[in-house]
């Protein structure tokens, strides 16, 4: 019985989406699916919310909860991440309270700055941990990973993991429906050709039946601008530098220096910045928690409609060699985007089918495009770099080359900054040495 693994699964809401879509999918009836989480509550959570799930869909896959790791794996073709290491207390309230004393604001945190160099350096070791595991038990498995920050956690899979692995993040295939949407465009018949990074990805071309949609899109969002909005950032940046952004405005307001400025406080207000909204949504979550896990995991009459999440679909074309295209996080082996980095992760098409997931290529984006996306590799790399030697140095370059970060504060204060969070991660960070 072929089998998916999902480590994360009491991330209950997500589990059903990308595993209730498998149990809607024909080509996958009879996987079993194996789910793993360090929670045994919210683990049982989700093998109930999936049984129910199953009952109603008259799926034939088999569902299992494991509380040994490498036993989940064992075996698995296809594995699912979507851990969060440290959660929101103690982790996000530290990765957002210690920039504030610094008079550094955030709004999420969890790809790049100040709060996204801290989770992936907590989350690196589990991860590479999670890939000794897969080259011992399914060395052949297809590692897809939904966990941010996206970029670095893929590229240390594949480069240090020796797993292969795919990122994969919604913000894609959701970019052109929400924008034409919001700006009261029709989407029938629109073609479009999005590369990037994670996050930080650009819809390169948007036209339809050989017309250019930008002009149209450019005089529209113009249009948007002078009243109050909730997407002004990616707005102002298609306005200013030509081309829209997959990621939303409140994750956008914080990847480049322009927005967030304690010497342009009028910015906030300007560009409805939402800043710490990813606290908030914890919070929110939390408490709407008890609601929800009535609905899902206590409902025997639960009901699920395929999502729009990649992962099922890149079972199915891999399972029926009918070819399916994905908005893929890759290496950028031999230069998919001839004009980023080779050893940097990068977001482009790929096509799905049975030989697996293969990367097109994307040629030279834009150069102020590919210069956008260098400021945000430049702090991965050396993120991925502080992580693997165990060099602190390596931390302060990283946060020093991160545009929002080296726009607010000097460089004494980004070191002392590193430090206190080090200092009040503890146990949740491995040991940095000191140079």
């Amino acid at each position: 019985m072929p089998k998916i693994t999902f480590l994360g699964a009491g991330s209950t809401v997500f589990a059903k989406n990308v595993l209730g879509d498998v149990m809607m999918t024909p080509a996958l009836q009879g996987f079993e699916i194996a789910l793993f989480d360090i929670d045994p509550v919210r683990l049982k959570d989700s093998e109930n919310m999936l049984n129910n799930i199953k009952k109603t869909s008259g799926s034939t896959c088999v569902v299992k909860s494991f509380s040994d790791r490498k036993e989940a794996l064992r075996g698995a073709k296809y594995v699912v991440n979507a851990i969060q290491v440290g959660g929101y207390d103690p982790c996000t309230i530290t990765d957002f309270e210690i920039p504030k004393k610094y008079n550094l604001r955030q709004t999420i945190a969890d790809t790049v700055g100040i709060g996204g160099i801290f989770r992936n350096l907590r989350t690196i070791p589990v991860m590479l941990d999670f890939a000794a595991d897969i080259r011992e038990v399914c060395p052949d498995a297809l590692f897809l990973n939904y966990t941010n920050p996206m970029a670095v956690l893929t590229n240390v899979m594949n480069t240090y993991g020796g797993v292969n692995t795919v990122g994969l993040c919604h913000s894609v295939q959701a970019c052109v429906p929400e924008m034409f949407k919001h700006l009261g465009i029709s989407t029938e018949g629109v073609k479009a050709k999005i590369a990037g990074i994670n996050h930080m990805a650009w819809l390169l071309e948007v036209t339809k039946d050989g017309e250019d949609l930008y002009p149209e899109i450019k005089r529209r969002a113009a249009e948007k601008q002078k009243e109050k909005h909730g997407d002004m950032v990616r707005y102002e940046m298609m306005l200013k530098f030509g081309h829209y952004i997959t990621e939303s405005s409140e994750h956008n307001a914080e990847y480049h220096p322009y927005f967030i400025k304690r010497n342009y406080p009028e910015l906030i207000e300007r560009f409805n910045i939402p800043l710490d909204e990813y606290p908030r949504r914890c919070i929110e979550q939390i408490s709407n928690w008890k609601k929800m896990r009535e609905e899902l995991v206590n409902d025997a009459n639960l009901e699920h409609h395929r999502s729009h999440e990649y992962a099922s679909y890149i079972f199915e074309a891999i399972e029926t060699d009918v070819p399916f295209k994905i908005g893929g996080n890759v290496m950028n082996t031999g230069g998919l985007i001839a004009n980023l980095p080779r050893e940097a992760c990068v977001e482009v098409p790929c096509l799905v089918d049975r030989s697996g997931v293969t990367p097109t290529y994307v040629g030279n984006l834009p150069p102020q495009l590919a210069a956008l996306n260098r400021t945000n590799i430049n702090t991965q790399l050396l993120t991925i770099e502080a992580a693997i030697t165990g060099k602190r140095e390596h931390i302060y370059h990283a946060a020093m080359l991160d545009p929002h970060t080296a726009a607010e504060l000097s460089m004494d204060d980004i070191i002392a900054m590193c430090d206190d969070l080090i200092e009040a991660h503890g146990d949740w960070l491995p040991k940095f040495s000191v140079v």
